[in-house]
């Protein structure tokens, strides 16, 4: 019994002395992968922190010398000398136009965008607010042959068209004497438009559409470059609805602001108001007008920023709009030339964003509609969908980077290039920001098209978006180069995943709803 407890004893003892041993080994080992584990830890917040800084210092080091590398073509820069002459033309002739006129510098930029485009100007407003004289000076500005009319609910065709041949009637034709009348003319002005009945209606839509006259059995084509049609109110009658969406530009005008009026006053006191306007200049010849849009349609090209603009646009007032804003195909398409044609004669090779702006007056069926459009456009400028796409690209780069560098494998060359051309793209919406806001926007600045007025209006809206956009840039550049300094020193996938942490949840995220 005593053997068997010592024995028992010893080997309750040995056990014991063994469990030391291995307890001992257990706290050694232990220690040791503690201290292992420190030392890893001290590993990686120390490259942590490395990486950090210098994806900090590089995008620091970019931000501050990009200007020198960014090349901005603005008010007219790098023009052949054909273009010039009609950006400095189109320049002149709306001072000319503007002169002795107050505050109507957009009507007249309007309906100067109008004849070169070969569209038509409707104006809203009361009697009294300049809109006839517009189109009289337009007329002496191109030296075109003008025709001018007020309808009635009892107007006939022949105040438009000219009135019946009788020579003709008598060889048993139905043709109209049209010399002086609207088919010869090449700018036209016709007052209350809306009045137009159905006998007038059928004609004048071909006429201003497809620019043909059915003058008896013959179709004629008309020199007509521009009409500018006036009215007190919209159409009210559906069968009005094909007149009015001939009209491409609309513009509402107000009476002079009681801020002007003084002014005004001053203007009626020197004659001003009633002098004959005249003009010796040719800031533009009638040839310039009529082949402003072909050229401007094979020079000028619209990138797909601004395809995605106006598709968005148009779903946007018609499936989003409460009431719906109609948007024809016919007029859609319009706009694009329009487009083109104005920054063509703004000496632009490719239409921009800030082009849009004018859509203002393009899209919409009442004057509250316009209001849609820019706030549309402004948002559209400010929050540019390009930053949405670059961080999608980024989360997806992460992602691979992160898999690379656990397995240790694999060639990271396609990555690295991805990261490049991430990172070159992040640097141009930052620089074309960082230009805006610091120079005033100078793309809408040097625009023929835009007041003083429109501009700091604009720059109002867009400023405090662009500011928080750049911090946003900013902090995507940073985890972009963050991404390819990982990369290119091959550390391990813990690093890249605690520098971005939040982009580490987004993947886990994505991937288990995949």
């Amino acid at each position: 019994m005593a053997s068997r407890v010592v024995t028992r004893g010893r080997v309750v003892r040995v056990v014991a002395k063994g469990a030391g041993r291995r307890a001992r080994r257990g706290v050694a080992v232990g220690a040791k992968r503690a201290d292992q584990e420190y030392q890893t830890s001290q590993g990686v917040l120390q490259r942590i922190a490395q990486v950090k800084a210098e994806a900090e210092a590089l995008a620091s080091e970019r931000r501050e010398s990009g200007d020198e590398d960014a090349c901005y073509v603005v008010d007219g820069c790098f023009l052949g000398e054909e273009e010039e002459k009609l950006v400095n033309g189109v320049r002149a002739a709306s001072d000319v136009l503007c002169h002795g006129l107050l505050e109507r510098e957009v009507e007249v930029k309007l309906l100067l965008l109008a004849a070169l485009t070969g569209e038509h100007l409707l104006l809203l407003g009361p009697p009294g607010t300049a809109k006839s004289e517009l189109a009289r000076r337009l007329s002496k500005v191109c030296h075109g042959a003008y025709f001018e009319r007020l309808l009635t609910r009892f107007s006939v065709p022949e105040e438009l068209f000219g009135p019946l041949s009788m020579k003709g009637l008598e060889e048993d034709r139905y043709q109209r004497q049209i010399e002086g009348y609207l088919p010869t003319a090449q700018v036209a002005f016709v007052d209350e438009i809306f009045k137009a009945n159905s006998a007038i209606l059928n004609a004048l839509l071909t006429l201003l559409n497809e620019r043909l006259f059915d003058n008896g059995a013959e179709r004629i084509e008309v020199p007509l470059l521009c009409m500018v049609g006036a009215s007190n109110e919209l159409p009210e009658s559906e069968e009005l609805d094909a007149l009015y969406d001939r009209f491409l530009i609309r513009r509402t005008v107000s009476q002079v602001s009681s801020q002007g009026l003084r002014d005004l006053a001053q203007l009626a006191s020197s004659g001003s108001t009633t002098r004959q306007f005249h003009t010796d200049e040719e800031p533009l010849s009638l040839d310039d007008f009529l082949r402003c849009r072909d050229k401007a349609i094979e020079a000028v090209s619209v990138p797909g920023r601004v395809v995605d603009l106006l598709v968005g646009l148009r779903e946007y007032l018609q499936d989003k709009c409460e009431p719906p804003v109609y948007v024809s195909d016919r007029r859609f398409t319009k706009c694009v030339t329009f487009l083109q044609v104005a920054a063509f004669a703004n000496g632009a090779r490719e239409v921009n964003v800030y082009d849009c702006l004018l859509l203002q007056f393009v899209l919409g069926q009442r004057a509250e509609d316009g209001d849609k459009v820019l706030d549309y456009v402004l948002e559209n400028i400010s929050s540019d969908p390009g930053i949405l796409q670059n961080e999608l690209t980024l989360l997806g780069v992460f992602g691979r980077a992160c898999r690379v560098l656990q397995s240790k494998s694999g060639d990271t060359s396609e990555l690295l290039e991805e990261c490049e051309g991430l990172i070159a793209s992040l640097r141009d919406q930052y620089e074309s920001f960082a230009n805006d806001l610091e120079n005033g926007f100078p793309l809408l600045r040097g625009s023929l098209w835009y007041s003083p007025q429109q501009v700091a209006s604009a720059g109002q809206v867009l400023s405090p978006p662009m500011k928080e956009n750049l911090k946003k840039l900013q902090a995507l550049l940073e985890e972009a180069l963050i991404v390819k300094l990982s990369l290119e020193s091959q550390c391990d996938a813990e690093v890249l995943e605690k520098l971005l942490p939040k982009r580490l949840k987004q993947y886990e995220k994505g991937v288990s709803q995949m």
